[in-house]
């Protein structure tokens, strides 16, 4: 018999404008290697978007601005239960060429179109779409 349980994840969409357009920087996972967002269990002293924050530098190495916007959640059923993952945007100020998951990750700018076409998870693909439209 499996037991349910239900946790949280928090996550960002790492952006920055570069000549007048929006860009998206995305991960890979470490086991499939698919293309996602810095992600993980929200710390228990950590507001969601600190803990979110922290992921983002353990993961792709980089610090953002602290104005953010909650773009949106999605569920995702996981071995051990479902998960609710709340992503939020993330303007990236610094960007480090050392990081603790440098080794077991690559990073990459996209534009919006090609994240969208890049990651695998409807719900993703919509708060990636939509994020320009919450930025202005």
């Amino acid at each position: 018999m499996k037991l349910e349980f239900n946790f949280t994840q928090s996550g960002v969409l790492p952006y920055r404008r570069k000549e007048g357009k929006i860009e998206v920087l995305l991960i890979t996972s470490i086991r499939k290697r698919k293309w996602i967002i810095p992600k993980g269990y929200v710390e228990f002293n950590l507001s969601h978007f600190e803990s979110a924050k922290k992921e983002a530098f353990e993961e792709a190495g980089i610090y953002g601005e602290n104005e953010t916007i909650e773009l949106g959640s999605f569920k995702v059923n996981k071995a051990i239960g479902i998960c609710l993952i709340q992503v939020f945007s993330m303007e990236v100020n610094k960007i480090l060429d050392d990081y603790p998951d440098k080794e077991k990750r690559r990073r990459k700018w996209f534009t919006i179109e090609e994240a969208v076409q890049s990651v695998e998870r409807p719900e993703l693909k919509q708060i990636i779409s939509t994020l320009p439209l919450k930025l202005s």
